[in-house]
């Protein structure tokens, strides 16, 4: 099984940006936890990070003939791209949204997800377990 894994808008400052919400682990230390997963399961993933909705639109087209699935969180794109709802709506591959915190529990902006609905399956409020429950949900499923 070969899976892309997108990261949105400022998920590269893991471990600086309000660590009292995200914690102190970097995204760094999130790509090796998602490595170690993958070698451990027999996988093969691809893990991309943009702070540019169009980048993580072309990635998920390109997805759609060179991936099995997706794992998505897209930050607060999540909450109002309804260009990343297309371009998950264009392509065949199965994509899984996740995130590290539970957005319902935070600012009220955060509690519609608009890319949800396009989704398979949504993981969220475990940190990089919500990752790792999307890999395994994928692996399950057979996707």
């Amino acid at each position: 099984m070969n899976i892309l894994i997108l990261n949105g808008p400022n998920l590269n400052m893991l471990g600086i940006r309000e660590p009292d919400i995200y914690g102190n682990k970097t995204y760094h230390d999130l790509e090796d936890t998602l490595k170690t997963f993958a070698q451990e399961n027999n996988i093969t993933v691809d893990i991309k990070q943009s702070n540019f909705e169009g980048v993580l639109i072309d990635l998920l087209h390109y997805a759609h003939d060179h991936f099995d699935a997706v794992i998505l969180n897209a930050g607060a794109l999540t909450h109002y791209s309804y260009s990343l709802y297309d371009a998950i709506k264009s392509i065949t591959t199965p994509v899984v949204e996740v995130h590290l915190t539970t957005p319902e529990n935070r600012d009220k902006f955060r509690h519609q997800s608009v890319i949800k609905e396009a989704c398979i399956a949504t993981f969220q409020g475990d940190g990089f377990n919500s990752y790792l429950d999307g890999l395994k949900y994928l692996i399950k499923e057979e996707v």
